[in-house]
């Protein structure tokens, strides 16, 4: 990291991080450019960190997960644009995550409801009732987290 002055070491303020974004892109090699999406999330601490996502039961992504099985991701949140007028200068004040990991399908029907009540947790709704018949048509699938960094900049 070119500006170690703005990382961010500690694991739990990464996750800090994370927590605080509502969207993770997720980037696949495919071919000779990369594949990137913007999509909602929920995630499961341990030793581990485990991004879930869902999505329609069909599309390109999973023809992705399919042939690779590898991803790398990227949240950004805290977003304030820094105006210095007299200098005529601007920055931007943010936090972001970046990483990579295994992609992989959730099968199994309780996982793939945990791993919603995971998503919904996120957005603050971790009670919502699920129909049945709309949670057996999405497809659930996890990044299991084997690396990342964090960053943030803040100019006050």
């Amino acid at each position: 990291m070119r500006r170690s002055d703005r990382e961010i070491t500690d694991r739990l303020e990464q996750i800090a991080v994370l927590r605080r974004c509502d969207v993770c892109r997720l980037a696949f090699a495919d071919g000779d450019y990369p594949y990137i999406l913007p999509l909602n999330f929920g995630m499961e601490e341990g030793e581990e960190l485990t991004l879930y996502f869902h999505g329609a039961a069909e599309g390109y992504k999973y023809e992705l997960i399919a042939r690779e099985g590898k991803a790398s991701f990227e949240a950004d949140c805290s977003h304030r644009l820094v105006l210095d007028e007299q200098k005529g200068a601007c920055t931007m004040e943010y936090e972001s995550v970046i990483g990579y990991g295994v992609v992989e399908f959730v099968e199994d029907e309780r996982e793939k409801l945990a791993a919603l009540k995971a998503i919904m947790r996120h957005y603050g709704r971790e009670d919502f009732a699920f129909r049945q018949e709309v949670a057996a048509v999405t497809c659930v699938f996890r990044l299991r987290v084997a690396h990342m960094t964090a960053k943030h900049r803040f100019k006050r």
